[in-house]
């Protein structure tokens, strides 16, 4: 059977038993490639090739997480990601051809966790799977074992149960999103240096040019307010960092 067939055949009846790793992409080759490479890596991997199908496909088998493609034929990923984010809580890394800053911006306001630059390293790509699949297991050999419960002010962070609620409201977070304000409360009423939050959440350096921990404080910020928490409490520290303010 061609790899595209076996693809559109996985969009109809998709396989019963959990999923690692669903890959949204239309370029069979790549998406065959990227699947072989993850699958001898030791994680089981589904491709599903259509815009219009993914988000149906991704709510229908809740893989643990999701690469997905920006450029689409139908819907496009920007698209999907927005669609599926506020109810699925795996890991979205959004793989883009395009490198405009507008575009990595866009994906991670839609709710993707990281975004790869295609044609993407398999070893670097390998390594940005298994830290964000770490972190939403809380299994990050930094990751205190026991429960662990840091309150600030009407704001109550649970590493055991990685949620975040406010006045006993939950914020609804995303994986990366609870990452960085598990590092800001952790740390309340000092600035967290943009370096050290990389470091903590993405496992490198800042480079000085990605805005994807802005984005990412910002959504935090939006959810942290609908839940009831003062937007000034959590605050960008121009030219350093941010700071959770401790009342």
């Amino acid at each position: 059977m061609e790899p595209g067939a076996a693809s559109e055949a996985l969009a109809v009846t998709p396989p019963a038993g959990a999923l690692d790793i669903l890959i949204v992409e239309d370029d069979h080759r790549l998406a065959e490639l990227l699947a072989e490479y993850l699958r001898g890596s030791g994680y089981s991997t589904e491709i599903e090739p259509s815009g219009d199908h993914a988000a149906a496909r991704i709510l229908l088998r809740r893989p643990r997480l999701v690469l997905l493609d920006l450029q689409l034929p139908g819907v496009d990923g920007m698209q999907v990601c927005r669609a599926v984010r506020g109810r699925y809580t795996g890991g979205i890394v959004m793989l883009t051809a395009r490198t405009a800053e507008v575009d990595q911006v866009l994906g991670l306001e839609f709710g993707a966790d990281d975004y790869v630059t295609k044609p993407a390293d398999p070893r670097v790509l390998l390594a940005r799977i298994r830290s964000l699949l770490r972190r939403l297991d809380g299994d990050d050999p930094e990751a205190v074992t026991h429960a662990v419960v840091v309150d600030v002010g009407s704001l109550r962070v649970s590493k055991a149960r990685r949620e975040a609620t406010v006045s006993g409201r939950d914020a609804g977070l995303t994986g990366v999103e609870f990452d960085v304000l598990w590092v800001l409360a952790s740390r309340a009423g000092e600035v967290v240096t943009r370096d050290e939050l990389y470091s903590a959440v993405r496992g490198g350096r800042y480079d000085g040019l990605d805005r994807g921990m802005d984005v990412h404080v910002s959504r935090l910020r939006r959810k942290l307010q609908g839940a009831g928490m003062d937007p000034r409490d959590l605050k960008s520290v121009r030219g350093s960092g941010y700071l959770l303010v401790r009342p």
